[in-house]
C-alpha cells in the first residue's frame, strides 16, 4: 500500500514538474542529486521593449505630431517670424524648467520661481533705469536670484522646513517684496538696448533668447552628467539617508542647487522684463505650475533622482 502511494505521489510530482516547466513559470537547475525548481523571470519579449520605447519617445513623437498638425492647419506656422516668436515666448519657461530640473532631481521643489521672475525682473529694470549697462543689470538680476535661492535653501536645510512649505512661503514673500519696491507701479522708460535681450537676433536669424537657452542647457547637461554636483544631486534625490551615510554634505549641496535654480530664474526674469521692455511687478504670476509641468513632461520625476 505504501509503495503504491509512493508511486502515485511521484507521478503527481512529475506531472506538476512538467506543467510548471511548460508554463515557463519555473526553470530547472541541474547538476544536483535531484532537479531543482526556482522561479524564472517572465520573458517579456517585444511587449516590454515596446513599452520602454513608448515611455522614452512618446513625448518626442507627440511633439512631432503636433508640429506636423499645426504645419498643415496653418500656412503661417512654419514661417521664420512665427517660429522666432514661439521661441521667444517659450524661452523664459524653458530656462526656468532647466533650473527646476536640478532642484527636483535632488528631491526638492521650488514654488517661488514665478515670484522670483517678477522680483529679479524689477531689480534689473531699476538698474537699467538708473543708467547702468544692460550687462551689469543682467548680473545684478542673476545675483538677486542667487540670493533668493540661498534663502530657499537655508529654509530647507537649516530650518528643516519641507521644500513645498518653505518655497510656498517665499512665493508670497518675494511677490510682496516686489510690490513694496515698486509700489505696484511698473518700472518703465527703459532704454531700447535693454529689449535686445528678448527681441534681438544674431546674424539676423538666431534669436538672442535661443542663444541663452542653448548655453544654459549645455551647462546644466555638463553639470548633471560630468560633475560631482550632478552625481550628488541624483544621489540626494534618490535616497537622502544613503547619501548622508556616504558622507555627502546634503545641506551644502542643497544650498548650491537652490542657488543655481535661482540664478537661472534671475536670467529668465531679465529676459521676461526685456520682452515687455518694462519691469512688471506681476510678471511671472502662475509660472511655477507651468515650469513644474514642463519638467514632468520632459521626463523628470517628482520623487527625485
Amino acid at each position: 500500500m505504501r509503495a503504491e502511494d509512493g508511486r502515485k505521489a511521484c507521478h503527481e510530482l512529475h506531472e506538476l514538474h512538467e506543467f510548471l516547466i511548460h508554463r515557463r513559470c519555473f526553470r530547472v537547475i541541474r547538476g544536483k542529486p535531484f532537479p531543482s525548481l526556482i522561479l524564472a523571470p517572465r520573458d517579456r519579449g517585444n511587449t516590454s521593449q515596446m513599452r520602454e520605447l513608448l515611455k522614452r519617445f512618446l513625448p518626442y513623437a507627440s511633439l512631432a505630431a503636433l508640429f506636423v498638425f499645426l504645419s498643415l492647419a496653418s500656412p503661417y506656422f512654419l514661417t521664420v517670424n512665427n517660429l522666432s516668436s514661439v521661441i521667444r515666448q517659450t524661452t523664459v519657461i524653458t530656462i526656468m524648467a532647466i533650473g527646476m530640473t536640478v532642484v527636483i532631481a535632488s528631491g526638492g521643489i521650488d514654488l517661488s520661481v514665478g515670484s522670483m521672475v517678477g522680483l529679479t525682473g524689477v531689480c534689473g529694470a531699476m538698474l537699467i533705469a538708473g543708467q547702468f549697462s544692460t550687462s551689469l543689470a543682467l548680473i545684478g538680476a542673476i545675483l538677486v536670484g542667487v540670493l533668493c535661492g540661498l534663502v530657499n535653501g537655508a529654509s530647507v536645510t537649516a530650518l528643516k522646513i519641507p521644500p513645498f512649505i518653505a518655497t510656498l512661503g517665499t512665493l508670497g514673500i518675494y511677490r510682496g517684496l516686489t510690490l513694496i519696491i515698486t509700489d505696484g507701479i511698473p518700472v518703465a522708460n527703459l532704454t531700447r538696448d535693454f529689449g535686445v535681450l528678448a527681441t534681438g537676433n544674431i546674424l539676423g536669424i538666431v534669436p538672442v533668447p535661443l542663444l541663452f537657452l542653448v548655453l544654459v542647457a549645455g551647462m546644466i547637461h555638463f553639470i548633471l552628467k560630468y560633475t560631482r554636483l550632478g552625481r550628488y544631486s541624483y544621489a540626494i534625490g534618490s535616497n537622502p539617508e544613503a547619501a548622508r551615510c556616504s558622507g555627502i554634505p546634503i545641506g551644502k549641496y542643497r544650498m548650491v542647487i537652490y542657488s543655481l535654480g535661482g540664478a537661472l530664474t534671475g536670467l529668465a526674469g531679465m529676459i521676461e522684463a526685456a520682452r515687455l521692455v518694462t519691469g512688471q511687478p506681476t510678471a511671472g504670476d502662475g509660472y511655477e505650475l507651468r515650469v513644474i509641468a514642463a519638467v514632468v513632461i520632459g521626463g523628470g520625476s517628482l520623487n527625485g533622482g
